[in-house]
C-alpha cells in the first residue's frame, strides 16, 4: 500500500460537477493498492495510527510538533490506483503492479472502515469514479508512506 499525505487547509472531492465530500484544515491522502496485497496483509491499523500520529502541524513555536487528533483536524482518504503503476518500460503507465479493480475496492473500503472507526471525522472520495480533487495545501506538507 503507497500512500501519499497532503497537509491541507481545505480539499474537496467532485464528481460529474457536483460536490461530493469537502474537508476543512487536515489531511488529503492519496491511497493506492498494488497487485500483491489482500485484505489480511494491508496492515491498515498501523497506517491509519500512522496517519492520524503524524506529527506534522506546527505547534506554538511553528515546528511540526502536532497530530492531526491534536489539531481535531478532518482526514479525506482518496483511492488512486496511479500510485502503484509500472513506468520500467517506456513513457506508457502499466497497471499490472496495481491491484485489480474489484481486490482494489474491498481493499479501500477495509481500509476505510479502519480509518472511520479510529478517527469518526474521516471521509472519503467515490471509487472508480472520475474525480475532480480539489485541495489547498498547506505548507507545502507532503509525505510518501509504504506500508
Amino acid at each position: 500500500m503507497r500512500l501519499v499525505v497532503q497537509r491541507v487547509r481545505k480539499a474537496s472531492v467532485s464528481v460529474d460537477d457536483r460536490e461530493v465530500t469537502s474537508i476543512g484544515p487536515g489531511l488529503l491522502v492519496l491511497v493506492g493498492f498494488s497487485a500483491q496485497e489482500s485484505v489480511s496483509n494491508i496492515h491498515s491499523a498501523r497506517a491509519v495510527e500512522r496517519i492520524i500520529q503524524l506529527r506534522i502541524f506546527d505547534d506554538p513555536q511553528g515546528r511540526l510538533n502536532r497530530s492531526l487528533q491534536e489539531v481535531q483536524g478532518e482526514l479525506l482518504l482518496i483511492p488512486q490506483v496511479t500510485l502503484t503503476v509500472s513506468l520500467q518500460k517506456g513513457t506508457r503507465p502499466s497497471f499490472h503492479t496495481c491491484a485489480p479493480p474489484e481486490t482494489a475496492k474491498t481493499l479501500f473500503e477495509a481500509f476505510l472502515k479502519t480509518a472511520q472507526d479510529a478517527y469518526p471525522r474521516t471521509s472519503a472520495g467515490a471509487f472508480r469514479a472520475h474525480m475532480a480533487v480539489s485541495l489547498e495545501n498547506d505548507g507545502p506538507v507532503t509525505l510518501v508512506l509504504d506500508f
